[in-house]
C-alpha cells in the first residue's frame, strides 16, 4: 500500500509561475513546461499542465502533435479556432466546454479566431487511464454558468455520467467551474487531491486565505472547504482527482 496522504493546502501565486513570451504569445505555466523545467514542480495529481495563454491577433500554435493526453481548453476572452487532422474544426468561446483526446496521436493547431482582439485561455492537460483513438467534444454551457453554481465541465468519473458537459478518458479526474457572484460561496469537492485555479476576480479559500486571478491552491486530502467570491465576483476552475501518478 502507498503512504497515506497528509492534509495540506499549498498556495502558488500568479507571479511565481514560469513564463514564455514571443511576438504573439504570452504564456504562464503552473508546472514545468517546454524549456521551463523544475524537477520539484512537474505536476499535481494527474494534472500535468495548467497554462494561461494570451494569443495576439493573428497569432496561434501551428500544427503540432500530441499523444496519450486529455487536453481541456477553457477560453476566458475572445475566440480560439481549433483544427486537427481527425477532421475537427471549431471555434471555442467563453462558456464552451472543450476536450481533445490525443489518444494514439493527433496533430492540431490553435489560432486566434479574431482579427483585432487578443484571445485569453487556460489549457489543462491530464493523463488518460487508457489508450484509444483521438477524440473531440465541445458543448456550450454559458447559460448554466450564469447560475453561479459549480458545474462539471469535463469528467471521467462514473458519478458525473449524467451531469458532465464533456467526457474524459480518465475515471479519476473531473474539472469543475463556477462563475461566482459577489459574496456567493461554493464548496470544494471532497477528494484526495484538488487543484483550485482563479481565472478572474478575488476569492477567499477556507484554510488558505485570499486568492487572486492567476493564483492556485493545491489541496491534499480536501474536506470540502468553501470558496467565497470577493466584491467584484470571480471565476474558478477546480480539478477533483481521486489519485495521483503511480
Amino acid at each position: 500500500m502507498g503512504t497515506p496522504l497528509a492534509p495540506s493546502v499549498e498556495v502558488r501565486r500568479a507571479g511565481d509561475r514560469m513564463r514564455t513570451r514571443t511576438a504573439w504569445l504570452d504564456s504562464r505555466h503552473s508546472f514545468s513546461y517546454g524549456a521551463h523545467y523544475d524537477p520539484a514542480n512537474t505536476h499535481f495529481g494527474l494534472l500535468m499542465a495548467n497554462n494561461q495563454d494570451v494569443l495576439a491577433p493573428g497569432g496561434g500554435f501551428e500544427p503540432h502533435p500530441h499523444r496519450d493526453m486529455e487536453i481541456v481548453t477553457w477560453v476566458l476572452e475572445g475566440a480560439l479556432l481549433h483544427e486537427d487532422d481527425a477532421g475537427h474544426s471549431a471555434v471555442i468561446r467563453p462558456g464552451t466546454a472543450q476536450r481533445m483526446s490525443a489518444g494514439s496521436g493527433v496533430v492540431h493547431s490553435e489560432r486566434n479566431a479574431e482579427g483585432s482582439h487578443e484571445v485569453h485561455l487556460v489549457q489543462m492537460w491530464v493523463l488518460p487511464d487508457s489508450a484509444g483513438s483521438p477524440g473531440y467534444e465541445q458543448l456550450d454551457i454559458g447559460a448554466a454558468l450564469e447560475t453561479g453554481e459549480l458545474l462539471v465541465v469535463a469528467s471521467g468519473m462514473r458519478k458525473h455520467a449524467r451531469d458532465r458537459a464533456v467526457s474524459l478518458r480518465q475515471e479519476h479526474a473531473a474539472l469543475h467551474a463556477a462563475r461566482l457572484r459577489p459574496g456567493v460561496l461554493v464548496m470544494v469537492p471532497t477528494a484526495p487531491l484538488v487543484h483550485v485555479f482563479v481565472t478572474r476576480g478575488v476569492v477567499q479559500l477556507e484554510a488558505a486565505g485570499e486568492l487572486s486571478a492567476g493564483d492556485a491552491a493545491r489541496i491534499t486530502v480536501g474536506d470540502g472547504q468553501h470558496i467565497v467570491a470577493g466584491p467584484g465576483g470571480a471565476e474558478v476552475l477546480l480539478w477533483e482527482m481521486r489519485t495521483g501518478l503511480g
